[in-house]
């Protein structure tokens, strides 16, 4: 019997063991599997956060605000770009954009490290989240306060981790 038959043999909540991981999460975590009361199979809760890489610098910080006017795409764009230089990236890229007639504006750069996202509405409200993740450090502030005064956006608030 081959490998495959025999996992093609296996209930359901067993054939998802016999997989070989692929993914970079599920080799690092593993393909833990749990079955509730009906006997269905959920994929455990990853482990406690902790720092897997702790040679490696990286800095995150999510700044969300409510902008004085609606946000387009030329100030998405300006302000990606812009915001490398604040920070000291060296962008890749020339800002990329897209506009969801769901959800709103969409904008994204890559920087030699890493790079940083950003996501804008109009409805509900007028409102934005940008979302920087970096493989070298930068000034929190000086980031957050070229943020508030681009948009003219109160308030502004921030998380770095």
């Amino acid at each position: 019997m081959t490998a495959s038959r025999h996992v093609e043999q296996l209930p359901p909540t067993r054939q998802a063991e016999q997989m070989a991981p692929s993914t970079p999460a599920v080799e690092l975590f593993g393909t833990r599997l749990r079955s509730d009361v009906a006997g269905i199979s959920h994929r455990a809760a990853p482990d406690e956060w902790r720092d897997l890489a702790p040679e490696i610098l990286r800095q995150r910080l999510v700044m969300e605000g409510v902008p004085a006017a609606p946000i387009g795409e030329a100030q998405i764009r300006r302000y990606l770009s812009a915001l490398s230089r604040v920070t000291d990236m060296v962008q890749l890229i020339e800002p990329v954009t897209h506009c969801s007639d769901l959800y709103g504006w969409a904008g994204w750069i890559h920087w030699e490290t890493s790079g940083a996202h950003f996501y804008a509405w109009e409805k509900p409200r007028l409102f934005f989240s940008v979302d920087v993740y970096t493989c070298k450090g930068f000034d929190v502030d000086t980031a957050v306060a070229f943020t508030r005064d681009f948009f003219r956006a109160d308030p502004v608030v921030a998380k770095s981790f």
